[in-house]
């Protein structure tokens, strides 16, 4: 066995490829060139309370940029309000037009009830009062034989 010491009995060796990155050549970038101040503000010492002293410039706060003038209330929100209303009263009125062909419906069905209650009573008034008066139609029934399928009077 003719095998280097530091590999494993058994194992074969792989192949490895290293990839090293290529450096990118530099962007060239404008000069900085520096700018003065229109003035040169006046240098500043504070005396902390422990008793050192503090120097340098006062630098004002920066003052953010003003803001154009937003309505308090968006016009997006003030449009879905309004649509809001417009679909409540919608809603309102689709619900009164439902109550009211519902109650339409109950009072031709009443009418109708009505006129079948009083078209019979007339009708049951008008067969019971021509057997009880003389004023009717009277039809005279004779005793009638019958022979071998035909009427005989």
């Amino acid at each position: 066995m003719n095998e280097p010491a530091n590999l494993v009995p058994g194992r074969r060796e792989t192949a490895v490829e290293v990839h090293r990155p290529t450096p990118l050549a530099p962007v060239p970038s404008a000069p900085v060139v520096p700018v003065q101040p229109g003035s040169v503000p006046a240098v500043t010492s504070v005396v902390l309370p422990d008793g050192r002293v503090v120097t340098g410039y006062a630098v004002e706060p920066a003052q953010p940029e003003p803001v154009a003038a937003k309505p308090p209330v968006s016009r997006t929100a003030v449009n879905i309000a309004l649509g809001g209303v417009g679909f409540g009263a919608v809603c309102g009125g689709l619900f009164l037009l439902t109550a009211f062909i519902t109650a339409l419906t109950a009072l031709i069905t009443q009418l109708i009830t009505l006129a079948a209650v009083i078209f019979g009573g007339w009708v049951a008034a008008q067969v019971f009062s021509a057997s009880g008066h003389g004023s009717g139609t009277t039809v005279n029934i004779r005793k009638a034989v019958f022979k071998r399928n035909h009427f005989h009077h």
